[in-house]
């Protein structure tokens, strides 16, 4: 009976970790923890109305994805990356998704690929109605990259990916701002990574891939010459 009652208990606090870990993610993400600031875990049990017990289980696996550090005698606080990290991301993203663009093109159903393209269909209105100066994408399933990260069914790409490299480059996409001039070029380098992996040719797909997200990267280092 105790140890049943322990087993509810520890389940209980695990599911109140993920909850809060999800919702915490999203804030810096979102920047409404701005980067180097202080995480006081006091305020934010306070906030979710939580027990120390879980937040804690949650702020770990936020050091764990990178998103928070902990120093000694400086606490937690959240990650803050140079402009040459930030690029680092890209040039590691770009080897990495190229491969997990060719895997789905030999891995994704037909079911899903369809799916692949109603998204990219919706991208477009979407885009279209901000005037072609927006390509925004929510988090998870919305997101294109995403899509064909956990089409390639390679956990270890995943886990690195989506786990890890996903969320910080999300985070710094806030901060700099939704609107880009990239915007109906990076839809229509969408549509070609989804009809490459229709097609099945994925030495197309890993190319093009490639080629998006280097260009992606190109904008970022102009954009970052130009403030500086």
């Amino acid at each position: 009976m105790i140890s049943a009652t322990a087993d509810s208990l520890d389940e209980e606090t695990s599911t109140i970790a993920d909850r809060v870990f999800g919702q915490v993610r999203q804030a810096i993400v979102e920047g409404e923890i701005p980067a180097g600031s202080k995480i006081s875990e006091p305020a934010l049990a306070a906030r979710y109305g939580i027990s120390r017990g879980p937040l804690r289980e949650a702020m770990r696996r936020l050091e764990s994805t990178n998103l928070v550090e902990r120093r000694p005698n400086l606490g937690a606080r959240v990650i803050t990356l140079s402009n040459d990290e930030l690029l680092e991301i890209y040039v590691i993203r770009e080897a990495l998704e190229g491969m997990a663009a060719r895997i789905a093109a030999e891995r994704m159903s037909d079911a899903a690929i369809a799916d692949l393209k109603g998204l990219l269909e919706q991208h477009r209105r979407e885009v279209a109605r901000a005037d072609w100066q927006t390509y925004f994408q929510e988090e998870g399933d919305l997101d294109f990259h995403f899509r064909i990260v956990q089409g390639s069914g390679n956990r270890r790409l995943i886990d690195i990916l989506c786990n890890d490299l996903y969320h910080l480059a999300r985070m710094y996409r806030c901060q700099f701002g939704m609107k880009s001039d990239r915007a109906a070029d990076a839809l229509k380098e969408h549509e070609l990574v989804a009809d490459a992996i229709a097609e099945r040719d994925g030495e197309l797909a890993e190319w093009l891939m490639r080629r998006h997200i280097r260009a992606s990267r190109r904008a970022i280092e102009r954009r970052l010459a130009g403030e500086r």
